[in-house]
C-alpha cells in the first residue's frame, strides 16, 4: 500500500478486538516513532510503551475522553522535552503521526488521546501529572498524548472531508474570508 493510501485509509479507532498485538508488529510501530525526524536531530521526544492491562485501564482515566483505552491492547505515551529543543511539540506530533500511519499500514487501529492542552494550562497540568505519576515520567518532560491501539473491532465509515479548494491554496491564500 502506498503512503498516500495509508493516509487516506487512516481512521480513529476506539473499539478493539480482544487480541494481543504480536511483539514484532508492536516493535515496528514503536520504530516508526523512534525513526521519526526531529528538529536538528535532537532527542526531544520519548516513547513509553504500555501493554499490561492494569496500566491501560489506569491510563483510560487520564481524561473522560480516553475510555477506549479499556479495550486497547497496547498504548504508546508520547513525551516532549522542552529542555532539549524548542520544537519538542512538533517533534512529538510528527512521531505520533508516523506511529499512527505505521499502525494503520500493519492492520492495527489507533486512537489519539490528547494529554497536553495548549489552551488550558491547568487542565494540561492535571492530565500530565496523572500520567507522570502513573508511569514515573520525570518533571522535565511534557506528556503530549497517549496513543491506544489494537486490532479494530469494526471498520469505520469513510470520513467526509471539506472541499479541497477550502483547504488547499495555490500560490496565494484565497478565501471568502479575505474579501470581508
Amino acid at each position: 500500500m502506498s503512503v498516500l493510501d495509508v493516509i487516506k485509509g487512516r481512521r480513529e479507532i476506539v473499539r478493539f478486538e480482544n487480541k494481543e498485538i504480536p511483539a514484532e508488529i508492536l516493535e515496528q510501530v514503536v520504530d516508526a516513532g523512534y525513526y521519526a525526524p526531529t528538529g536538528n536531530n535532537l532527542p526531544s521526544r520519548e516513547l513509553i510503551v504500555i501493554t499490561k492491562r492494569e496500566g491501560l485501564d489506569k491510563l483510560s482515566e487520564t481524561t473522560p475522553f480516553m475510555k477506549w483505552l479499556k479495550e486497547a491492547t497496547a498504548a504508546i505515551i508520547i513525551t516532549g522535552r522542552p529542555d532539549e529543543s524548542k520544537y519538542w511539540l512538533q517533534d512529538a506530533s510528527i512521531a505520533s503521526s508516523f506511529i499512527w500511519l505505521t499502525a494503520t499500514d500493519l492492520g492495527l487501529g489507533l486512537a489519539f488521546g490528547a494529554v497536553y492542552h495548549s489552551e488550558d494550562q491547568e487542565e494540561s497540568e492535571r492530565r500530565e501529572r496523572y500520567v507522570r505519576e502513573l508511569v514515573g515520567i520525570p518533571n522535565n518532560r511534557r506528556i503530549v498524548a497517549v496513543l491506544g491501539m489494537g486490532y479494530p473491532l469494526e471498520a469505520p465509515q469513510r470520513k467526509k472531508h471539506q472541499p479541497r479548494e477550502k483547504i488547499v491554496h495555490i500560490e496565494r491564500f484565497s478565501s471568502d474570508e479575505t474579501k470581508e
